[in-house]
């Protein structure tokens, strides 16, 4: 379900797919000939939810209407100004786009009634998640986990200047391969707007659940984004000790208890809640905003903290790492050289008599010709990379077939499927899965379960779980499919290993990085027997293998597997192609890490300039093969080269990606680090200095980063001479990291 609950009870869960309340082709009520509604799953206070079929797309979606305003319904000039200011709302919320928010595709009015179309989740809100476990608390790991989910959503939506104003659990959807949206977004201010629930203490009080609001909001006072982090402290609260905070029972009680009263330590509830979560939910818990974190971000950081003081570390290679080399990263692994789509056999002699529903009288072969012959021209144009045209194209078709021939025609589902697979190209990955996952269900009913076209669509959906980061799940699906076509085409063809390198590569974001090598070793020996040594696919897993060896910290064998696709790829793409200049980024990093520093210069000079060549200047590619050469130009002590190199890569960084971006900061140490090797120290420092603050916001002063920022910059104050202060900070560095081995 999209939409959490508004106050209201579900008499169904609202994230489990339940049977349909009609037939989806002509059972329920149709919005606005689009949206066809088949069962209630949640009313509340502000209006219901419906689980629905968007029959242009094909997909399965949640529909949210909103109950007019009781006794206001035939004043006009009210009913214009709801509409303007649900317009307004629901473009605010259909202009978000992170992971951590459920999408909003629609909205509109419908007989008098406004309606959201949102994307239909698989999962439980934490209410739900509560109450399923009879109020008992979450374990600390889940805790931590939604809350670093929810402060990285809030740390986007404020930096939109958006706050949500009714955060709680309801709105606060769990899915079922534990990621964490939040829902609701502009619906609490739009219902304080206009009336649509009555205030709790009349009209100084502002829209909100008592049992989350923060004390600004009780008082009537101006509120901003530290409401939403004292409603997360609310939440969090809850989560680890089974009740809110103020759980008085009584309205007037709980928003004094807001207002006026500390909250009881949650350890006093729950000894075993780790003394720094404690801490930083009471923080959260403030009465004054200027008491708690001032952003999103620096929650989130100091769960980061956490969890890497908790959690497993990440992995190192087993082989030494010259110091120098520590800051560079291999580049984007690559999934596949060709458009990830795979091809679907015609179904010979199959026509619509056999659909769920008749064959209207206008599908006549002329018709059916027309929609063959749009078809083809959106085929073109995804062959041309024009994803969008041909996304669009695709749909339309779609409608027009399903029209023509029944939603349940193969040609039909052929349609749904390339539009899909437009969706997937276009990185619109949450839109491209439900319809994937539509196609083969319908697929497996009609064709059945072990049909090509069916497992075609399931590897589709099983390949959006991955980039969407549902690494479980899609194991699961990447494993059935691979078992299917093991069983009907035999493990040598080309689609049970093309399942089967995805089935790898998955692997390796599982962290099982031994069954992935092995697995992507037996594919790259298969592929080269089936398509050739030379053939795209097979390079492409043998490009996994080397990543698999330099992981391993095998980089002579990493450098000579890189070298090969390199020269592979030149020959049959071209020198300039993204793929083999990919080919050669690796080899350059493999070069470095064997200390063959002038062969992995001369390299990443020629490697920049084919880069700003093909890409430009500010492309991520261009200016990670940049910084690159400004590490080998620092390593060959070419260091006012390299400073030139770093300030440039620092400069374009900070604008396209942001000034506390990762990447930026790496940059800006570099300069720094130029900087020092020239004896320019006090420049050095401000450097050091700026990088380490914003580490700390960002990640928290105990992440690792945080304190390796700070030594250096304790280092460059040892240079100037300031003796007293670098031995401060280093006891300051000391103590965090004796926190963090005790918390461990």
């Amino acid at each position: 379900m999209a939409a959490g609950d508004n106050g209201g009870h579900h008499s169904t869960d609202p994230a489990v797919p339940g049977s349909a309340a009609g037939d989806e082709g002509d059972g329920g009520t149709l919005v606005q000939g689009r949206y066809r509604l088949l069962e209630l799953i949640g009313r509340g206070g502000m209006g219901e939810v419906w689980r629905a079929l968007d029959e242009a797309l094909g997909r399965r979606v949640a529909v949210k209407c909103l109950n007019p305003v009781t006794g206001r319904a035939h004043d006009t000039t009210f009913t214009r100004m709801v509409q303007e200011r649900f317009r307004r709302e629901a473009r605010v919320a259909a202009s978000l786009q992170h992971r951590g928010i459920t999408v909003v595709h629609d909205f509109g009015e419908h007989d008098g009634v406004l309606f959201l179309v949102m994307e239909l989740l698989d999962g439980r809100n934490l209410l739900q998640v509560l109450d399923d476990a009879r109020r008992q608390p979450l374990p600390v790991p889940d805790i931590a986990d939604i809350a670093e989910q929810v402060a990285a959503a809030l740390a986007y939506t404020h930096g939109q200047g958006i706050v949500h104003r009714d955060l709680k659990p309801a709105n606060i959807i769990r899915l079922t391969d534990g990621s964490v949206k939040i829902c609701d977004f502009g619906i609490a201010r739009l219902g304080h707007d206009i009336g649509f629930s009555s205030r709790l203490t009349g009209p100084g009080v502002a829209m909100g659940t008592p049992n989350y609001m923060s004390p600004e909001q009780i008082g009537g006072s101006g509120v901003d984004h530290r409401s939403d982090l004292y409603s997360l402290g609310c939440v969090l609260y809850e989560l680890a000790t089974g009740a809110a905070p103020f759980d008085l029972g009584d309205a007037w009680a709980v928003l004094v208890g807001h207002r006026d009263t500390p909250p009881e330590p949650p350890r006093g509830k729950r000894p075993d809640l780790p003394a720094d979560l404690e801490r930083l939910i009471l923080d959260l818990l403030a009465k004054d905003p200027e008491d708690r974190p001032q952003s999103a971000a620096d929650v989130c950081g100091r769960l980061k903290a956490m969890r890497a003081a908790a959690g497993t570390p990440p992995y190192q290679s087993p082989a030494p790492v010259p110091a120098w080399a520590s800051g560079l990263t291999t580049g984007a692994l690559a999934h596949s050289t060709r458009a990830h789509r795979i091809a679907v056999p015609p179904t010979p002699g199959i026509t619509g008599a056999w659909s769920t529903r008749a064959v209207p009288a206008q599908a006549a072969p002329g018709v059916s010709a027309a929609l063959a012959a749009r078809h083809t021209e959106a085929t073109t144009l995804a062959a041309a990379g024009r994803w969008q045209q041909a996304y669009d194209l695709h749909t339309e078709v779609a409608a027009g077939r399903d029209r023509a021939l029944g939603a349940d025609h193969p040609d039909t589902l052929t349609s749904r499927y390339e539009a899909a697979c437009c969706l997937t190209r276009l990185g619109r990955l949450e839109e491209a899965l439900p319809l994937h996952e539509y196609v083969a269900a319908v697929r497996a009913r009609v064709l059945g379960p072990d049909d090509a076209a069916t497992l075609a669509a399931r590897h589709e959906a099983a390949f959006a779980m991955e980039r969407l980061g549902r690494h479980e799940e899609a194991h699961t699906v990447y494993r059935e499919v691979l078992e299917a076509r093991e069983r009907t085409v035999g493990p040598q063809h080309p689609d049970t290993l093309h399942c089967k390198h995805n089935l790898a590569f998955n692997l390796g974001q599982l962290g099982r990085a031994q069954e992935a090598f092995t697995m992507a070793v037996e594919v790259a020996e298969a592929r080269a027997r089936v398509l050739g040594a030379d053939d795209p696919d097979t390079l492409v897993t043998r490009f996994e293998v080397a990543h698999a060896f330099g992981r391993a910290g095998q980089w002579e064998q990493a450098l000579e597997t890189y070298q090969e696709i390199a020269r592979a790829r030149a020959a049959g793409l071209g020198p300039d192609h993204p793929d083999t200049l990919a080919a050669r980024y690796e080899t350059g990093i493999c070069m470095g890490r064997l200390d063959r520093t002038a062969e992995a210069l001369a390299l990443f000079e020629d490697l920049a300039e084919a880069r700003t060549r093909t890409a430009g200047s500010a492309d991520p590619e261009t200016l990670r093969a940049r910084h690159a050469l400004g590490v080998n130009l620092g390593r060959l002590g070419q260091w006012d080269r390299a400073l030139v190199e770093a300030r440039d890569v620092a400069a374009v960084r900070e604008r396209v990606l942001g000034p506390a971006h990762p990447d930026t900061l790496v940059s800006r140490r570099e300069v720094a680090v130029a900087l020092g090797w020239l004896g320019r120290w006090p420049a050095a420092l401000g450097h050091y200095h700026e990088v380490a603050e914003a580490r700390e916001r960002v990640l928290g002063p105990a992440h690792p980063d945080s304190i390796s920022s700070r030594k250096d910059e304790a280092d460059c104050l040892e240079q100037l001479g300031r003796t007293a202060e670098a031995r401060a900070l280093h006891r300051r560095m000391a103590e965090l990291r004796q926190e963090a081995a005790e918390e461990r």
